[in-house]
C-alpha cells in the first residue's frame, strides 16, 4: 500500500448519534492543554479534521473523537470531538461512546460492575461511571461540568418567525435553546428538516449579533448549537438539537440537556436531587441529574449528570492515498444541505 496516513478506528453510537474513536494513527497537537489542542484544529491547521469529518471518508453524520494523551492530572484519557463544521470542546453523547469504546475494546481496563474513568476535555475533567457486565459497558453515567446560563429569554428579531425568545447557556459548549413552538413547529422526525433550517438561521443570527465567550477558558466561544425543547406528556423533555450543516442530533444530546437543566435551575424550577427524562427526536433517552450547584466566575452554576448508553458495531481504518485529488475533503449541498456551500 502507499498510504500517506492510517488511522484506526473504532464505531460507536450513543442512542443512536454515531460517536467515532480514533485510537490509533492520531498525529501529535501541539497544545499543553485540551483546550490549547483544540484551539490548535480550530485556527491553525484542521487538515485532521477535514480527513476525517468530509466526504469522501466520512458523510455528514457522527463526530469523530481524537483519543489524546491526558494532560490533568488524575485523567484516565483525553479526547477532541471533531465535527463538519469544526473541533468541540465536550458532548455527553461523545463522551458514552469514548468511555464505552475504551472500555469494551480493552484500552482502559474493564472492572465490573462498575468502573470510573475519568475524561479530559477542552472543557475540564468529566467524570464517567460506566455500569458494567459480561465484558460489556451496559451504562455510563457523567459527572459533567459546571453548566450556567448568560441570560434568559434573550429576545431574536428573526424576521421570518418574528421575535424569538432563546436563553443562552453553556452545558459543556454554548447554546441557544428555544421553544420548538416559537418557530411553529412540534419535535418530530418529520419536522427535522424545517427544525434544522430554522436552528441554521439562528445560529447565524445570534453569532453574527451576540459575542459569547466563557469566563474562564477564552477557547471557548460563540454558540455552538441551537437546541430546540418541547415537553411530552408523561412530563419528559423533547430534545432536537440542531446541527452544521443541516441535521439533528439523533441523540437527546448531553451538553444541551445539561445547558437546559441550568435554565430550569436559574428559573426555580429544578433542584439539587432532581431528576429528568429528556428525549431525542427519535425516541431515545437520556437521565438527567442536578447533583450540585457551584459558581463559574462569580455566576451561579450547576453540576449535571447525564445518563445513556452506547453500542460498538465495528472498527474502520481509515486511509490517505497520497495521490488521491480529494485529499482534503469535500461536502455537497445535495447530501449536506445549503450550509456545505460554505465548506471551501
Amino acid at each position: 500500500m502507499r498510504w500517506k496516513r492510517t488511522i484506526q478506528l473504532v464505531d460507536v453510537h450513543c442512542e443512536g448519534e454515531i460517536g467515532r474513536l480514533a485510537t490509533g494513527g492520531v498525529p501529535n497537537i501541539p497544545g499543553k492543554t485540551i483546550a490549547e489542542q483544540l484551539n490548535y484544529i480550530n485556527t491553525v491547521d484542521d487538515s485532521l479534521r477535514r480527513f476525517l469529518c468530509l466526504e469522501p471518508r466520512q458523510g455528514p453524520l457522527g463526530s469523530v473523537n481524537l483519543l489524546l494523551p491526558p494532560k490533568r492530572e488524575g485523567a484516565d484519557a483525553g479526547f477532541i470531538i471533531l465535527q463538519a463544521d469544526q473541533a468541540h470542546a465536550m458532548s455527553g453523547s461523545n463522551s458514552i461512546c469514548v468511555t464505552t469504546a475504551l472500555l469494551e475494546t480493552g484500552i482502559i481496563e474493564m472492572k465490573e460492575p462498575e468502573t470510573v474513568v475519568m475524561l479530559d476535555t477542552a472543557a475540564g475533567l468529566v467524570k464517567a461511571t460506566a455500569t458494567c457486565r459480561d465484558g460489556r459497558c451496559e451504562r455510563v453515567e457523567l459527572t459533567m461540568t459546571p453548566s450556567f446560563v448568560l441570560d434568559l429569554d434573550v429576545e431574536v428579531d428573526t424576521g421570518t418567525w418574528g421575535k424569538v425568545k432563546v436563553d443562552l447557556c453553556y452545558g459543556g459548549v454554548f447554546y441557544a435553546i428555544a421553544d420548538a413552538s416559537a418557530v411553529g413547529l412540534t419535535i418530530d422526525k418529520a419536522n427535522a428538516r424545517e427544525l434544522v433550517a430554522a436552528g441554521m438561521a439562528l445560529k447565524d443570527l445570534i453569532n453574527r449579533t451576540i459575542p459569547v465567550v466563557h469566563p474562564e477558558i477564552p477557547e471557548i466561544r460563540g454558540v455552538a448549537y441551537v437546541m430546540f425543547r418541547g415537553e411530552e406528556p408523561d412530563g419528559a423533555v423533547r430534545t432536537c438539537t440542531t446541527m452544521w450543516p443541516g441535521r439533528v442530533d439523533r441523540s437527546p444530546c448531553g451538553t444541551g440537556s445539561s445547558a437546559n437543566l441550568a435554565t430550569l435551575h436559574a428559573r426555580g424550577k429544578a433542584k439539587i436531587g432532581d431528576t429528568f427524562i429528556s428525549r431525542s427526536t427519535i425516541g431515545t433517552e437520556f437521565r438527567v441529574g442536578l447533583k450540585d450547584v457551584t459558581t463559574i466566575a462569580g455566576r451561579p452554576a450547576i453540576i449535571p449528570t447525564i445518563s445513556g448508553r452506547a453500542w460498538t458495531f465495528g472498527m474502520t481504518q481509515v486511509a490517505l492515498d497520497p495521490f488521491d485529488p480529494t485529499a482534503e475533503g469535500f461536502a455537497v449541498t445535495d447530501v449536506w444541505g445549503p450550509q456545505a456551500g460554505e465548506i471551501r
